[in-house]
């Protein structure tokens, strides 16, 4: 884990509508306020990704995730099943999120990608700052930040707070589950 005074400094810096950078169970994320367009718009340009790909969002619990998605039971007993964990999963997003999320957050038909990650910082994060985007630190098509000096040769000061933490991410991708259908599939290995 992390002591208090940095993980301060990103919840201050996620509040004020800044990027961060932060450690999660799969790989070293580039996060923001998933609520605050103007915060999503600076991350999408910092990775140089199409404001047309959706993005991912973070949640601290299972409580957490209910507001944004409409689920059924099914989903409901997936989602148990597989978070925390290295998984981000496809839900039809609630009436909540199309009103409150930044809308490159919602992608087409109506979707949301959530994560409850299983590392404490990534959790607490986004706890105390809200739902976080959830997409890894590095620009677009180029290899995932192993480290938060790749991350800054990345990014520089187009962050905020370099959040170091253990445990240190797994390196691999999270795994997509779309449960928007009557069936869990498999989409795809995320990679930001």
């Amino acid at each position: 884990m992390t002591t208090s005074a940095p993980l301060d400094r990103a919840v201050r810096a996620l509040e004020q509508g800044e990027l961060i950078v932060y450690p999660t169970d799969t790989l070293i994320g580039l996060g923001a306020r998933a609520d605050r367009a103007s915060a999503v718009r600076r991350l999408i340009r910092a990775k140089g990704r199409s404001p047309s790909q959706p993005l991912s969002f973070a949640v601290s619990s299972y409580e957490e995730l209910e507001p944004w998605a409409a689920l059924g039971e099914g989903a409901r007993t997936e989602i148990r099943r597989r978070l925390p964990g290295p998984f981000t999963l496809l839900l039809r997003a609630s009436p909540n999120a199309r009103s409150h999320l930044a809308p490159a957050m919602l992608g087409d038909g109506g979707t949301v990608g959530v994560r409850i990650p299983d590392h404490p910082v990534a959790r607490e994060l986004a706890r105390r700052a809200g739902p976080i985007v959830s997409t890894s630190a590095n620009p677009h098509g180029a290899p995932s930040a192993r480290t938060l000096t790749e991350a800054r040769s990345y990014f520089g000061a187009s962050v905020s707070v370099y959040l170091a933490a253990r445990p240190a991410p797994s390196g691999r991708p999270s795994e997509i589950l779309d449960l928007t259908g009557s069936v869990r599939s498999t989409v795809r290995r995320s990679r930001g």
